[in-house]
């Protein structure tokens, strides 16, 4: 079964430097190259076949092949960053004899580096899921109830105030019945109060009137206190009448 081609990312300008060989262990550095001058400007393209990933250098307009670089992980040998700018790169080419260099590659912009780092990245991540194959699936517990199994459950019903919610016998009330309502009042009966109603006006009691002083009538009446007289006369001895009118 033949495997198809897959490509990942595709940059139409990079440049390409001849880099002085490597003295130190520190890293390379762009710094060292003669950047205004490339040797050779085209484009790249990341290509995915099967599990092999290649970086293939090509003319821009003929899409001849100029060099191409297997990448077999990232960071590696095969594809290094420089130690003093984030926009260039130690690639290490490949012919089909198996023959290999070193040469500096560049991008004009920033933004360019950090999409090949981001598509990298992201083919050794899929590729690592790919190897260690699906995940195993977890045993689930089983929490249902089998045929015939039952649970019994005490609970207990409080009020906010801690008492419980079992119904009381009110005070008063019957045998049969379950309310908790109050008694009413002694002498009350169905219709209220047994206390007597307030007296209707027409058997309210005349209002008295205030007795006159002995002193202040004799005052004001003068002679018309012989009105008494007759009375009084009514118990004077015959006798005692005669003695008067002599």
């Amino acid at each position: 079964m033949d495997t198809y081609e897959s490509v990942i990312l595709v940059k139409n300008e990079v440049f390409v430097f001849k880099i002085p060989p490597k003295t130190t262990n520190r890293g390379y550095r762009a710094a060292d190259w003669n950047l205004q001058e490339p040797q050779w400007t085209g484009r790249m393209r990341l290509v995915v076949k099967g599990e092999e990933l290649v970086m293939k250098l090509e003319d821009k307009a003929s899409g001849q092949l100029f060099a191409k670089c297997p990448i077999d992980k990232y960071p590696g040998v095969a594809l290094e960053s420089v130690t003093d700018s984030s926009r260039y790169f130690v690639v290490k080419i490949q012919d089909d004899n198996g023959r290999s260099a070193y040469i500096g590659l560049g991008f004009g912009d920033r933004s360019d580096s950090f999409d090949l780092n981001v598509a990298l990245q992201d083919h050794f991540k899929w590729l690592r899921k790919e190897q260690e194959g699906p995940a195993a699936p977890t045993q689930q517990l089983d929490l249902g109830f089998k045929d015939g199994e039952t649970i019994k459950i005490n609970m207990k019903i409080t009020k906010k105030d801690g008492s419980d919610t079992k119904p009381r016998r009110g005070v008063g009330s019957g045998s049969g019945s379950g309310g908790g309502l109050l008694p009413p009042p002694p002498g009350a009966g169905a219709g209220g109060s047994r206390l007597p109603p307030p007296p209707s006006p027409q058997h309210a009691p005349a209002p008295a009137v205030p007795a006159v002083p002995a002193a202040s009538a004799g005052s004001e009446w003068g002679d018309y206190n012989s009105a008494s007289a007759p009375s009084q006369q009514a118990t004077t001895p015959a006798s005692q009448q005669n003695w008067v009118q002599f």
